[in-house]
């Protein structure tokens, strides 16, 4: 299977190289460019048809210009934060709606408390907003590929408008149900195009730094959210208090509808469309320095793409008819699964349902508000760890700890909790307890979880399906929201603290999957990645590692992160120093007491199992 680039060699310059043309090139190696591989022969796809009745859309002469390549990199990052701030918002907004007497009684959902018909009917408003949000994205990556992203982010915030308009007027339940899915469309079709945007627009010299921007963005919409509709509810006027919140989501759509017009567009969709000099435009204005190799490594990446275009259809992803699409279908299964057990760790349930969560634990509701609101407070900034804990430990030992710390966590709330509903003088201690640990919990999910499931798509589907590949990751992640958030409300009444007990079982659940399933993606390319998928043959990280040693490739342990030290010795074609074990370990090994050896043992053991 020939190789595609990945990003960070994309982005590779080369000043000692030479110049590009308009620096004064030679000719020869102006020819050597243009030639190479047959890049000038590519049969382009003609424009879409229906392109033309889609508003919006990239203009050169339109597009913002700074002196410096760094202000753009600055601007984009900043817009693409703003769009995955409205996302945090507008997932948010229900959390409080959801409380409001005014709401409840227009919905015809009240009372709540032991009435199953309106504990479904609060569970399934919430819920069938990620319907729209399942189907937004599939249709989202099929328009980004066709008509170029600035154009699918507009086609959402049409959708996001119009839905966000009628759920501020909603007079009924079915009203209401309506425009949580056309909502969830337009939110579903943003949240799917703005990371493939942003990462295809951007230089990524400064991954991690802008990784934790944007998801302190995204927690920041969900508190932001969180603490309007609290000081809305002090308003009297208790319609206006869930009115005005939902209504409030119109600033964010059109400041990214609108402003998405005046950024650039994606050079590898320009070059995917034949215009060469406006990808070449673009790529002036984002980066520092020459760009005419990164421009002739877009066109290998377009020169695949169009010869696997077969492959570049979600039918073809889940139903393979040939060895490259049954090594997407495998990449696909790991991105939807992965966001559906960030869903099943609990994470869901304690931001839209926190507000129930502090009551069952004996406070009272307005205490139970303020607990909420800084809970949130305190899971935006523990999202600033996760830079830390993804770049030095790995994505699996990330998520593998994060999990058990998590089910500790949540044992210990869900047996606090069931003491702390009993009236008594140590209610209160208990339900003390029981909140440390819900934001202890929050804050670790925020360090661990909350992060991957979005960073891992990105790092294992090739650049030629990446916007449907991210397509597949939100599709994930709405069965897992809609699941969760439809059964909550059952859950809390049925078996109170035992919610929290189910969660515990459900994060131990998780973690074998992540030890068996998931091969580690820190400090590798995407070649190597290729490499994972194509020599693996099988689904088991262990078994695939141990294939993959048997062909005789040095880069064979998928289960713990590749160091830079060792990603050196592997680009200078010597076997890496650790891919085989050293007679100094041996010697060690056979050293250690029978007293010490259990421990070490373990130790090794889970170091080769990149939990360590």
């Amino acid at each position: 299977m020939a190789a595609v680039p990945n990003e960070k060699m994309e982005s590779k310059t080369s000043s000692d190289s030479d110049e590009s043309p308009e620096k004064g090139v030679s000719p020869a190696v102006d020819e050597k460019l243009k030639d190479e591989d047959g890049y000038e022969n590519l049969n382009y796809p003609p424009p879409w048809r229906f392109e033309k009745w889609f508003i919006g859309g990239y203009s050169q002469e339109r597009m913002i210009k700074f002196k410096s390549p760094k202000t753009m990199y600055k601007a984009i990052n900043l817009f693409a934060g703003i769009a995955i701030m409205f996302y945090g918002y507008d997932q948010g907004v229900m959390s409080q709606v959801n409380l409001n007497p005014h709401y409840q009684e227009l919905m015809k959902i009240a009372p709540i408390e032991g009435n199953s018909r309106n504990v479904a009917a609060l569970g399934g408003i919430v819920s069938v907003y990620y319907g729209g949000t399942f189907i937004g994205a599939l249709v989202a990556g099929s328009l980004a590929d066709r008509m170029g992203r600035i154009k699918a982010v507009v086609f959402g915030c049409l959708w996001a408008l119009l839905g966000a308009v009628l759920q501020a007027s909603a007079y009924n339940i079915a009203w209401m149900c309506c425009a949580r899915v056309i909502s969830g469309v337009g939110v579903g079709a943003i949240d799917c195009v703005i990371p493939v945007w942003s990462a295809e627009v951007s230089s990524h010299q400064a991954r991690g730094a802008f990784l934790a921007i944007e998801f302190f963005m995204n927690i920041g919409g969900l508190a932001l959210a969180y603490w309007i509709e609290y000081f809305a509810y002090l308003n009297p006027n208790h319609e206006m208090a869930w009115r005005t919140p939902l209504a409030l989501q119109i600033i964010f759509i059109v400041i990214i509808g609108i402003g998405i017009n005046f950024f650039p567009e994606s050079p590898r969709w320009l070059m995917k469309m034949g215009r060469e000099e406006e990808a070449r435009n673009v790529l002036k204005a984002t980066r520092d320095a020459d760009v005419e190799y990164e421009l002739k490594g877009i066109k290998k990446v377009v020169k695949y793409e169009l010869e696997t275009s077969g492959a570049n259809h979600y039918a073809a992803m889940l139903f393979p008819k040939d060895r490259y699409s049954k090594q997407l279908r495998w990449r696909v299964v790991l991105a939807v699964w992965l966001q559906i057990m960030q869903e099943l760790v609990g994470i869901g349930v304690i931001t839209v349902y926190a507000v129930d969560l502090f009551q069952d634990a004996g406070f009272d509701l307005t205490l139970s508000k303020l607990l909420a609101g800084f809970n949130n407070i305190s899971y935006m900034f523990s999202v600033i760890f996760a830079v830390i804990t993804l770049d030095r430990y790995g994505r699996r030992s990330t998520m593998v700890w994060g999990a058990v710390a998590m089910a500790v966590e949540l044992l210990i709330a869900g047996i606090l909790d069931k003491y702390a509903q009993i009236k008594g003088p140590n209610q209160r201690s208990f339900g003390a307890g029981v909140a440390t640990l819900t934001f202890l919990y929050t804050a670790t999910f925020g360090a661990t979880w909350l992060t991957t499931p979005w960073l891992y798509p990105t790092e294992i589907f090739p650049l030629n399906v990446r916007a449907k590949g991210g397509a597949w990751s939100v599709v994930g992640w709405s069965i897992g929201n809609g699941i969760i958030t439809m059964i909550t409300p059952f859950l809390f009444q049925a078996i109170s603290y035992g919610t929290l007990l189910l969660l515990f079982g459900l994060n131990i659940f998780c973690i074998p999957f992540v030890i068996l399933l998931y091969p580690e993606t820190a400090g590798r390319s995407l070649e190597q990645m290729d490499t994972f998928f194509e020599h693996g043959g099988s689904w088991n990280v262990f078994k695939a590692s141990h294939n993959i040693r048997q062909k005789g490739i040095d880069d064979w342990r998928w289960m713990k992160k590749m160091k830079p030290e060792e990603q050196m010795e592997l680009e200078k074609g010597r076997r890496m120093s650790t891919a085989v074990r050293s007679p100094e370990e041996d010697e060690k090994d056979a050293r250690m007491s029978w007293k010490k050896r259990p421990v070490y043992t373990f130790r090794r053991k889970g170091s080769n199992a990149g939990i360590m």
